[in-house]
């Protein structure tokens, strides 16, 4: 059983849980195999019948690999980046116009590249 998720990585989140400690939904009149979260030593126990016992429980950590991180770390560069050219254009024409002439090379590109690749499948 996972007693703890830990995030390692810058993005990772963990979230949720729930604040009540018998699985059951309830703390009285507890039964043989009732499961209740131990507030005092954190950890979850099952009634046997006679006393509550601890059940066996480990951490785990989740995170992303160094590759996964680099890459979301190049996708905010490259988001920063075009961030800081819209302004600047939205205040010099010259980049404006700079922008838009690349805007129209990528789409060129585009259709020529896919007109290259149905040529090369067709030939």
């Amino acid at each position: 059983m996972i007693k703890n998720i830990t995030p390692t990585g810058r993005y990772i989140t963990v979230s949720g849980g729930n604040s009540n400690t018998y699985v059951n939904g309830y703390a009285g009149a507890q039964g043989v195999g009732n499961m209740r979260y131990n507030t005092s030593t954190q950890n979850m126990e099952v009634f046997d019948g006679t006393s509550w016992v601890m059940l066996n429980m480990d951490y785990a950590s989740v995170g992303l690999n160094g590759e996964a991180e680099a890459l979301l770390d190049w996708i905010k560069s490259k988001q920063r980046q075009e961030i800081e050219l819209l302004e600047l254009a939205s205040k010099n024409q010259a980049v404006l116009t700079a922008l838009e002439n690349v805007k129209k090379a990528q789409e060129q590109l585009t259709i020529i590249s896919h007109l290259a690749r149905e040529h090369e499948t067709t030939s």
